[in-house]
């Protein structure tokens, strides 16, 4: 039997963290979406209970370090399920971009395992079980427009974004996600992103509101290490996008633009200075 699941990429409209608890996890705040580049994750059913993961990229391990890998124990464990898989992926989205490939990796085995073995597990059920294996997980088991609060955990579905136009571009750089929060400094962070106006933007269908707001905390740390992050977000923004920002830990910046017209300017103008550059759209995962 096989089972196929698309794995949508995130950006993070708004991502802002509040304080650090005891064991070390971060307590976020954040308004993410999803965008129609996906990796595609194919599952086939095994006659051992081994755990086998092949993939096209060689910059991703195939054991118990891969997100997706560490997906299948976690509902195995949970569900005292006794079966092997095999997991294929396709990777279309950058490795170690801030653009969620590896966690969404690990959302689609979830969703797909479910269907493959009957589980019957309702979302909120996987998405408490992808906790265990990234903090993003959650969001990704979703992967539609939603706040994103507690530890990443709590997934608030909001409205669609309004029509828009999205272009990503990763520098050249990789960018470690546990170095980069190892460095947050919560008595130095000297401006929090306006996530209550953000929100208030998606709810009223508001551009300009939707713009003016959004904002990385993280931004500034990664960008000290990479100025690449800035001469990117600078260009943007110089070529016509309406708001450009960092997504994630980074490195990979977007801009928006209410207009194809434009975003394909912007595109087409980006290209001639940084190789990976995508033009996509924001997407909930049920749509499409």
């Amino acid at each position: 039997m096989q089972i196929v699941e698309k794995a949508p990429a995130k950006i993070n409209l708004g991502l802002d963290t509040l304080f650090e608890h005891p064991n070390g996890d971060k307590e976020w705040d954040m308004v993410m979406t999803s965008v129609d580049l996906a990796d595609y994750v194919m599952l086939e059913s095994l006659h051992t209970n081994r755990i086998e993961v092949v993939t096209d990229s060689g910059f991703l391990p195939n054991d118990r370090r891969n997100l997706a890998f560490q997906a299948v124990s976690v509902l195995k464990r949970y569900c005292h399920v006794d079966r092997g898989v095999r997991i294929k992926i396709r990777k279309a989205i950058p490795v170690a971009a801030g653009l969620g490939g590896g966690s969404s990796d690990a959302a689609a085995v979830l969703r797909g395992l479910n269907r493959m073995w009957n589980l019957h597990l309702d979302l909120a059920t996987l998405a408490r079980l992808g906790l265990q294996v990234d903090s993003d997980v959650p969001y990704c088991v979703y992967s539609q427009t939603a706040h994103v609060t507690g530890k990443g955990d709590v997934v608030t579905p909001l409205p669609k974004l309004p029509p828009m136009w999205i272009i990503l571009a990763k520098p050249k750089v990789s960018v470690s996600t546990p170095n980069i929060l190892r460095q947050v400094n919560y008595e130095r962070i000297d401006q929090h992103p306006n996530i209550e106006a953000l929100l208030a933007g998606i709810q009223q269908q508001d551009f300009a509101e939707i713009f003016a707001n959004m904002g990385n905390v993280l931004e500034p740390i990664t960008a000290k290490r990479y100025p690449e992050i800035l001469q990117i977000k600078r260009q943007l923004l110089t070529f016509g996008a309406d708001a450009a920002q960092m997504s994630g830990t980074g490195p990979t910046v977007f801009g928006v633009c209410r207009k194809q017209s434009r975003a394909q300017r912007v595109y087409n103008s980006l290209k001639g200075f940084c190789r990976e550059v995508y033009l996509v759209r924001p997407v909930n995962l049920n749509e499409y």
